[in-house]
């Protein structure tokens, strides 16, 4: 099984779309740091999201990283978190959608996947039937994503899906 480690945008925003059982189909067992799950169950964010991190799902393993942020550091701290425990646990893939976060990930060496890529991910191995209907979900809940990026995920996800027929 593939080893991820995952930001709070991901988690938050595959709840909103009522996708999250996507994460432990593709995965198995997500690894997040304490701080994200603080993020997760904040008093801002929608309460599906706040009630279902809250238990603990059997696919959802917190575990800090030994080189954590200071609790001080507010701004990014959920980010700076998942990048130190992918690094330190080896992780195959951090999720993340923060271009700032997929930057830093990446000069560090770490392979990085968004929710656009991870929802194209899951609709090559089948599990999702309609992207494009999944993509309308995620512009009425007002996921911040470029059109280009929408279309380019189906595009290529429809092309090979042609070759595989």
């Amino acid at each position: 099984m593939i080893v991820v480690v995952s930001d709070a945008s991901p988690i938050n925003i595959l709840i909103r779309i009522d996708r999250v059982n996507l994460l432990p189909s593709l995965f198995g067992k997500v690894y997040v740091p304490a701080s994200v799950v603080e993020e997760l169950t904040a008093c801002g964010t929608p309460p599906a999201v706040r009630d279902l991190v809250q238990t603990f799902p059997s696919w959802l393993l917190v575990q800090t990283p030994a080189l954590a942020a200071p609790a001080t550091q507010a701004r990014h701290r959920g980010e700076f978190d998942a990048i130190q425990l992918a690094l330190e646990i080896g992780a195959d893939a951090l999720l993340i959608d923060e271009v700032r976060g997929r930057r830093l990930a990446k000069q560090r060496g770490l392979s990085t996947l968004g929710t656009v890529g991870l929802l194209e991910r899951a609709a090559d191995t089948g599990l999702i039937d309609d992207l494009a209907a999944v993509h309308d979900r995620l512009r009425a809940i007002g996921f911040h994503v470029a059109e280009a990026l929408l279309a380019n995920s189906l595009a290529a996800h429809l092309a090979r899906k042609l070759l595989d027929g």
